[in-house]
């Protein structure tokens, strides 16, 4: 009866820690795209003051953007190899880049065959599908493009 508690026990570890790796997962995923911009643009209104905008504050807001999504896309990178161990996925074999790789050599179809998709996997690729459609319908809809129509 012990080693059954035990095991139940462990059993609800592993899936609230899996839930907790989604979250986080979900919460970086879609601040990538707003969190990230929306603090860049904080620091640069910072540097800027009150006045008039230079190229230092561009600067600081680029420089901002690109340190936070590259942290943003290392913390994504850690929390999939560990959902990975979580679920047992085999880790998987080094990637030839499409470009790269013979016209003989193994199709994606078959590799992805092999490893699946993970819930990680699909979080980051809906966010991002999510935030190309926003942008689309704000371009094209509601800040009026400045394409000729």
């Amino acid at each position: 009866m012990t080693g059954e508690r035990a095991a139940t026990s462990t059993r609800r570890v592993r899936r609230f820690e899996r839930a907790a790796l989604l979250a986080a997962t979900t919460l970086i995923s879609i601040n990538i795209w707003t969190g990230a911009p929306i603090a860049a643009l904080w620091v640069g209104s910072r540097v800027v003051g009150q006045s008039a905008l230079s190229m230092t504050a561009v600067f600081v807001v680029v420089l901002t953007l690109a340190v936070l999504v590259v942290a943003m896309t290392i913390a994504l990178t850690r929390l999939s190899a560990r959902y990975d161990q979580l679920i047992g996925r085999p880790e998987g074999e080094r990637a030839t880049l499409p470009w790269l790789r013979s016209m003989r050599a193994e199709s994606a179809e078959l590799i992805r065959s092999k490893r699946g998709t993970t819930a990680v996997e699909i979080i980051v690729f809906a966010s991002t599908v999510t935030a190309v459609i926003a942008l689309e319908i704000w371009f094209f809809f509601i800040a009026g493009s400045p394409l000729p129509s």
